[in-house]
């Protein structure tokens, strides 16, 4: 199969009155990365695999219209302003209590039905390697507190890294948790599921969950469970079992705790297929590790292969979720006159075996 990235033509659209574009990125190890200011998410990577052809790695689609379109809306987006589940809708901050839309069961996901995903964002491209996105969500929009101005910035290095860096200010004290929701097949989009994905998450703990896939409000030890990645394995090994906690994730939907510096990947994955090793460095004290369980098979990606469930996996760097229902877990409180500050790299190697 031969992977390129889409038209920029077929990106260029008019959403509330902001045009939309598809920027390209590349190096000089033939590595190119495709980014759009709609959602400010990733359309595709193509990375070379072992036999030197490039393969593209992440799910999305051909066209600003199949974004529009889609029954999976998160694909490589940027997510805001709260990344995850709060449960209810609700959380409250000091005696104010706020309610937010409730997009999944009874929870707020990802900021609900208009959060960042669906924005249009102002963009500046530098030296063809990176791209500056910026958004000021309102005051009030989807139910948060305070004018939050957010700042996210793509960048791709020499050494096949794609480095994103994430800035938020605010003038009210809110919560915020910010991530990207891309979804990686490492043996190129489209083209199988990803059961058989060597997956390391060097995690003493994971956030364990109820039927509704909110926090108990616990660490839970991985020692002797499904969720101990703690050496590779493939993702096929216990994602069957019969754990009342893959059960309630209908597979693998959790947050793992991240304890390693960010110089240290906190999670990788890897083809045998592709040879393609993809880390994943961060900031953040948590990934979350979604094997695409909801993915319905009703889009159809890039290169024409239909998005069924678990034929893509996503870690999503981030702050655990529900937090501002858990006082014990790291605090997503932003107040003004601080600065959130976040990185996470998704970098790219070619390995023989793992």
């Amino acid at each position: 199969m031969t992977y390129s990235v889409p038209n920029p033509e077929d990106f260029e659209h008019s959403i509330d009155g902001k045009k939309t574009h598809l920027l390209i990125l590349k190096n000089r190890s033939g590595m190119q990365v495709a980014l759009t200011d709609y959602g400010a998410r990733i359309v595709s990577i193509l990375v070379p695999d072992k036999f030197g052809e490039l393969r593209d790695v992440v799910l999305g689609f051909d066209s600003i219209q199949g974004y529009l379109k889609a029954d999976e809306q998160y694909h490589g987006a940027t997510i805001g302003r709260y990344g995850n589940r709060i449960a209810e809708g609700k959380f409250s901050l000091g005696e104010e209590i706020y309610t937010l839309a409730q997009n999944n069961g009874d929870n707020s996901l990802h900021g609900g039905p208009t959060g960042f995903h669906n924005r249009v964002w102002d963009r500046r491209v530098s030296f063809g390697n990176k791209v500056d996105f910026y958004y000021v969500s309102a005051d009030g929009e989807e139910g948060f507190p305070g004018t939050l101005k957010v700042h996210v910035s793509y960048e791709l290095t020499e050494e096949n890294a794609l480095k994103i860096s994430y800035h938020a200010e605010t003038d009210k004290t809110t919560v915020v948790n910010l991530t990207n929701h891309a979804y990686f097949n490492l043996n190129g989009e489209g083209h199988s599921d990803i059961l058989q994905h060597f997956v390391h998450i060097p995690s003493d703990d994971f956030i364990a969950i109820n039927d509704k896939q909110i926090p108990l409000g616990q660490l839970f030890p991985v020692d002797a469970t499904a969720f101990d990645f703690r050496e590779p394995k493939k993702i096929v090994t216990d994602i069957l079992n019969e754990d009342e906690q893959l059960t309630f994730g209908n597979g693998y939907d959790h947050t793992f705790v991240n304890n390693q510096p960010a110089s240290i990947p906190a999670a990788t994955a890897f083809s045998a297929a592709s040879g393609i090793q993809l880390d994943v460095l961060t900031t953040e004290p948590g990934v979350q590790f979604y094997t695409g369980n909801f993915l319905t098979g009703n889009d159809t990606g890039k290169s024409g292969g239909k998005y069924h469930s678990r034929t893509a996996f996503c870690f999503e760097t981030q702050h655990y979720p529900d937090s501002p229902n858990h006082p014990q877990f790291p605090s997503t409180v932003l107040a003004p006159g601080e600065h959130l500050e976040s990185e996470t790299t998704y970098r790219f190697k070619i390995k023989k075996e793992i």
